[in-house]
């Protein structure tokens, strides 16, 4: 009983270990560079406030300096549902563990902003009424207050 035990518990902490790099990795570069991390799921092939919120607002050059500035550090969780869009089986895995842990509702689009030890700061579901200067500001503000 305790081989079986062991067993499952070493296959389950190898797969949360595994879904949680970019995760992990982000935590780990947000401490020490005083970063937040925005998370965001996404559906990029199908849900259209998805792709309005990329285009209108992730893409925009005042969101991309909040990277450049270390302001953030940016995940896009992502579920297309086309078969050529697909991310491979690792960012699959991950994605799917950070949907559990963090939109268990399975809301699209939902953003999260997250601090250095990934605690939930503020979220935004569906497509942020903002523009991107007005909600990469709203970031900025956050980011200053920590």
């Amino acid at each position: 009983m305790k081989t079986i035990f062991t067993a499952i518990f070493l296959a389950l902490f190898c797969v949360l270990a595994n879904a949680q790099t970019r995760l992990e990795n982000a935590k780990k570069t947000a401490t020490e560079n005083k970063e937040l991390i925005l998370l965001n799921f996404s559906g990029s092939d199908w849900c259209i406030p998805c792709i309005k919120l990329h285009k209108n607002i992730i893409e925009a050059e005042d969101f991309k300096k909040l990277e450049k500035e270390n302001v953030i550090i940016y995940i896009n969780a992502d579920f297309p549902r086309n078969k050529k869009n697909q991310p491979s089986a690792a960012i699959k895995k991950e994605n799917e563990f950070l949907a559990d842990y963090y939109n268990p509702k399975g809301i699209f689009p939902y953003t999260i902003l997250l601090n250095p030890e990934g605690k939930v700061v503020k979220t935004w579901e569906g497509l942020p009424s903002e523009d991107a200067v007005a909600f990469s500001n709203e970031i900025r503000n956050f980011h200053q207050k920590k």
